[in-house]
């Protein structure tokens, strides 16, 4: 039967792309769109560039209007308008007008939640004070561009993408910042050997970072706020942006009778269709199936949130489209460096019980004889059976995202080590290397899987065992700046001229700076009858994981 009207709650990503594809699907259908805020459609990831004054006009934010949607559209579009309830058996939702306070009733053939999340706001004493603030909309950043003005300094709280980003613009307004994380690393989803970058960024650009920290109260005081710490300290600060985390927004959802899922999000099935078939739901406040685990996740992202709502408009207007799964995509810029990560981290394939092998690699961000080649340091984990990318995680100042894309579409696709070897990328000086650093990371992979090489990682250098020996193949003037304790020093251009001062009875954990030098001694160790292992990422992987040891 062709539905004749859909009702969609929430606007931005998912229920904005949802009313679209509808019309585009259906010329004859009612479509009503119903948006509490005053924007229907806003480029919400964009609200922390504006405070940062990279983006000047704060309508350039504005994706669309209810106006334009009406116009190309044909969408019956109502701002300032709330549903406060939903009625599943008579198939209607009860709104509440925001300007006028009348409340009326809508009938629906077809419902689309795309209600989003809300940020966390723990019970911690002091915290609705209206200096302690939130980013979910335009408000929100219109609200702490006011109560910035006249501020000298300002505190976050949370390390995340908001976090990092909100500390970024708050730096570029010369405002004294301080970040505040419960963690010992910013950036939860990422492994913390590769977020270590990320810490020394921040401090070089002027924020206090204060890790291993939470706010246990806030006080309003004459500049603005007091903040009480865990650590006992108290810090003054003008403002404090709450960016902790967000939940997903489902109190109509769980009010209707929908079912939640394990993880407290809307459940959906992959037409995006709730446990009642005519309501659907979308974006950050479904729970979606983790790609790689196949186990229910919260991963709050645009992208997907817009994929979903097409889709749940596709399966209304009859058409069988599925949602395949989220694997986690993401990027984050922090002043002038990028994190980026897809699929398993380290952390999460531990929690969910999944194999893996893990490589390091540390190439240049491109042909290092073309100016401007910055490192760019890459991990990839992958099945050490079959070799299948299980995820990725990459970190430097240029080529990040790049690199990053080419590891989700391996994942979503499937390959292995060896097909990303095998990867024809484009290539000129300016941009990257003949050999990409996916082929790399594929390189090294595959060669232990081949066993052409056995990989040892940085924890087990940490800490050798009675039969293992430390061999750094770096040269002596590298070796000055720092080595792991306990090596011996032998460069791999001396190596085959010095094998009499090895012993066939040990094990030689060997490593160079970055882990290509180290292959080549372990290959030629290897075929002169000694046991080694090639230390993964070499030194600089060596470097970031003791430092995280040592602050433990």
């Amino acid at each position: 039967m062709e539905t004749k009207k859909l009702v969609i709650i929430g606007g931005v990503a998912g229920g904005a792309s949802a009313a679209a594809r509808a019309r585009r699907l259906s010329e004859k259908a009612e479509i009503v769109l119903l948006e509490r805020g005053p924007h229907v459609s806003f480029a919400n990831c964009g609200l922390p560039y504006h405070i940062g004054g990279e983006i000047t006009d704060r309508n350039r934010l504005l994706v669309t209007t209810p106006a334009n949607l009406r116009a190309r559209f044909r969408i019956d579009v109502r701002i300032r308008s709330e549903v406060t309830a939903i009625n599943p058996a008579e198939k209607e939702v009860e709104i509440r007008d925001l300007e006028s306070g009348k409340i009326y009733r809508e009938g629906y053939d077809a419902l689309i939640l795309s209600p989003g999340a809300d940020p966390v706001r723990p019970p911690v004493p002091g915290i609705h004070s209206p200096n302690v603030l939130t980013l979910r909309n335009m408000e929100d950043m219109d609200r702490i561009l006011k109560a910035l003005e006249g501020k000298k300094h300002a505190t976050v709280i949370g390390g995340g993408y908001i976090g990092l980003e909100m500390a970024e613009a708050l730096r570029r307004r010369k405002i004294a910042t301080a970040l505040i994380e419960l963690a010992p690393q910013v950036m939860g989803p990422a492994d913390p050997e590769m977020v270590s970058p990320l810490h020394q960024e921040l401090t070089l650009n002027g924020v206090d970072l204060r890790l291993g920290t939470s706010v246990t109260g806030f006080s309003d005081s004459a500049k603005g706020l007091t903040l009480t710490l865990s650590s006992g300290e108290t810090l003054e600060t003008g403002i404090a942006v709450l960016a902790i985390g967000v939940k997903p927004e489902t109190a109509l959802a769980q009010a209707a009778g929908l079912t939640l899922g394990p993880r407290g999000g809307i459940q959906v099935n992959d037409r995006m269709q709730t446990s009642v078939p005519s309501i659907y739901a979308v974006g950050d406040a479904v729970e979606v199936t983790d790609f790689v685990t196949r186990q229910p996740a919260l991963i709050p992202l645009a992208g997907p949130a817009n994929r979903q709502g097409r889709i749940a408009a596709d399966n209304i207007f009859g058409r069988d489209t599925r949602y395949h799964s989220t694997q986690g995509t993401a990027i984050c810029k922090v002043f002038h460096m990028a994190i980026g990560m897809t699929g398993l981290s380290e952390k999460a394939a531990k929690r969910a019980g999944i194999a893996f092998e893990k490589v390091y690699v540390h190439p240049a961000s491109h042909a290092t004889y073309y100016p401007g080649a910055t490192p760019l340091s890459i991990k990839m984990l992958f099945d050490p059976q079959s070799g299948k990318v299980l995820g990725a995680q990459a970190v430097g100042s240029d080529g990040v995202d790049k690199r990053i894309d080419v590891f989700a579409i391996a994942l979503r696709a499937g390959l292995t080590v060896f097909d990303l070897e095998n990867l024809e990328l484009s290539y000129a000086p300016p941009f990257g290397s003949a050999k990409d650093p996916v082929n790399y990371a594929g390189f090294v992979a595959a060669n232990a899987l081949r066993g052409d090489v056995k990989l040892c990682q940085a924890e087990e250098a940490a800490n050798p065992a009675a039969n293992q020996k430390l061999l750094d193949v770096s040269t002596p003037a590298e070796v000055s700046t720092g080595t792991i304790p306990g090596a011996k020093n032998i460069p791999v251009d001396e190596l085959r001229d010095r094998l009499g001062e090895l012993s066939t009875d040990k094990e030689y954990l060997v490593f160079c700076r970055s882990g290509l030098r180290g292959y080549l001694a372990c290959r030629i160790l290897s075929q002169n009858g000694f046991t080694c292992r090639n230390l993964t990422g070499g030194y600089i992987t060596y470097q970031r994981t003791a430092a995280i040891a040592s602050a433990k």
